[in-house]
């Protein structure tokens, strides 16, 4: 029965999502349960996965210095599939932490735990998703579709890595930034090691901004034994903050240089825009420690959902490059 106190575009919402989002104002009623299982009101997850994807496509394009109506295609591709598979890994998610959520005042409010839809149900949508986006994965060349498949090994695990260790933000660094070494390797037919050496760049990012969203819960965490980076931490979450910034900064830096330099009479102004971008995006991780208030959930996260901005950052540096 409807809350008589609540308005239809409340019915059913999420407590940490957008107010007034598109799915609680525009989305039929009857999908608005597998949109919020599939995150569609709070999109900064689906940038987080995707932005590690287009790092890794326009390096690729630096690296060789071509560019091709296929990789217009693999852009527009790892959108679309970013989006399927944020939806299908938070639908994983929520089957798998289904008795936790409903402990967690952050999160009882999900479409699972409230009672909106069954385990069953969203296993289903969770298929749907993960088909249409291998249908897309086809696309793409034999070893891409290969790396595409093996991401689901780390994807399935994430959801358990908190009963068992300390650093679950590392399995979802794992998780999140696949799409780095395959977009890379969509345009370049194989892995090379600066996609590596992306890759753990923007695993050490995911540390760094899925530590200050793991502040949110570690109270509601603690009483029902989830761990987290933010309780390993705790008061000492600033040092580690800086410590995964640098990683962060060094590390991109260093892919950007290996990519670069393995070419011939490369631009060594292409190198010095290039390396602007860890550098920039180091700056902006930098204003997000000065707002930092681990104690201030709302403040949390809001520094959370800046990093699609952190993220961004980088592209456009690679974007300029490309074009001299």
């Amino acid at each position: 029965m409807s809350d008589p106190d609540k308005s239809p575009d409340q019915e059913g919402q999420v407590s940490d999502a957008v107010r007034g989002n598109w799915v609680d104002r525009l989305a039929p009623a009857p999908s608005r349960p597998y949109l919020r299982l599939s995150r569609a009101d709070r999109p900064i997850g689906t940038w987080l996965l995707l932005l590690p994807c287009w790092w890794g496509l326009a390096l690729a394009m630096l690296y060789d210095g071509r560019a091709t109506w296929m990789d217009a295609w693999i852009f527009m591709a790892c959108g679309a599939g970013a989006w399927l598979m944020r939806g299908a890994g938070c639908t994983w998610n929520d089957i798998t932490d289904r008795d936790f959520d409903a402990q967690v005042a952050r999160t009882r409010s999900r479409p699972i735990p409230s009672g909106q839809v069954t385990a069953k149900q969203a296993a289903l949508w969770m298929v749907i998703q993960a088909l249409i986006s291998f249908a897309i994965l086809l696309t793409f060349n034999p070893a891409a579709v290969v790396l595409g498949i093996l991401a689901l090994l780390p994807l399935a695990i994430y959801p358990f890595a908190k009963r068992f260790t300390w650093w679950p933000q590392v399995f979802l660094g794992l998780a999140f930034n696949w799409g780095a070494l395959l977009a890379w390797t969509a345009h370049t037919g194989a892995l090379s090691l600066p996609a590596f050496i992306l890759y753990a760049a923007g695993i050490a990012w995911t540390l760094f901004y899925d530590t200050i969203y793991a502040h949110q819960d570690t109270e509601d965490d603690a009483l029902i034994g989830v761990k987290s980076t933010a309780r390993l931490f705790g008061s000492q979450s600033p040092m580690w903050l800086r410590r995964f910034l640098v990683a962060t900064v060094s590390l991109m830096g260093i892919a950007i240089i290996a990519a670069l330099l393995s070419r011939e009479n490369t631009n060594p102004l292409v190198i010095a825009i290039a390396l602007g971008g860890p550098w920039a995006m180091g700056w902006h991780m930098q204003w997000q420690l000065r707002r930092l208030d681990i104690d201030n959930p709302v403040r949390m996260l809001e520094l959370f959902r800046a990093n699609r901005n952190t993220g961004m950052i980088p592209l456009i540096f690679f974007a300029i490059a490309m074009l001299l």
